[in-house]
């Protein structure tokens, strides 16, 4: 492949299934994580991406340009009825929004963003529905998700800028059944390779013309219409 992909909260879920999908392409690798759970094969800088000086430490890190840049890291820490705290809404705003923004610059000011790279961000279906005390999450997504086009629009000539917006994603090797699958129109849950696989092609040539995109991924889930109990879908 050829290409230097870095990949922000690359130790576990998607980020990881991302990661492990670009170094079977040949890719060189570079993770950042606050967690502790290196890749084979893969350069790995720990540090949390809310800390500003940790993203100039990171950028400063970088030995080569910038081919693919993979904005997957978040968390949610609640919302209204949790009490999520100012500062938790504030913190996750900085991992899922901030923190994806500061780096495109740090690595365009520092000349590390490769010519026609590719960005994707990782959203969430969370961004246009929601359950409750979900709301630091929920901003994060949604604010990822606008960022998107914008930094399209900017980047017109330098880089192509798509969004994922992944459905329920298992990340545990689960075994589900019943309603779990039917409330699916494609008969199942998600897995973390079909979000790596769309990443996989975002990245490619044959996505030279796309750009601006927010790309969901939930096994159709979305566009199901629901009915008390039908489907799987009960209120009680």
């Amino acid at each position: 492949m050829g290409k230097h992909a870095v990949i922000t909260g690359g130790a576990n879920g998607i980020g990881r299934a991302i990661a492990e999908a670009f170094l079977r392409e040949g890719a060189a690798v570079t993770i950042i994580d606050k967690g502790n759970r290196p890749l084979d094969g893969a350069d790995f800088f720990h540090g949390d991406i809310a800390d500003k000086k940790v993203l100039e430490r990171f950028v400063a890190s970088l030995k080569s340009p910038v081919h693919c840049l993979i904005n997957n890291a978040c968390l949610g820490r609640g919302g209204l009825l949790s009490e999520c705290s100012y500062e938790d809404f504030e913190y996750v705003q900085r991992v899922g929004v901030t923190a994806p923004y500061y780096l495109t610059q740090l690595l365009l000011k520092n000349q590390l963003l490769a010519p026609m790279a590719s960005i994707v961000n990782i959203s969430s279906t969370r961004a246009h529905q929601s359950q409750p005390d979900t709301e630091a999450y929920t901003a994060a997504k949604g604010g990822i998700s606008a960022l998107t086009h914008a930094m399209a629009v900017s980047l017109a000539g330098k880089a192509r800028v798509n969004a994922i917006s992944p459905g329920w994603i298992d990340t545990s090797d689960s075994v589900f059944e019943g309603a779990d699958l039917t409330q699916h129109p494609a008969g199942r849950v998600g897995t973390t390779s079909d979000i790596a696989a769309l990443v996989m092609f975002l990245c490619g040539d044959g996505a030279g013309f796309i750009t601006g995109e927010n790309i969901t991924i939930d096994g159709g889930m979305s566009r199901l219409m629901v009915y008390h109990n039908d489907h799987g879908w009960s209120l009680v």
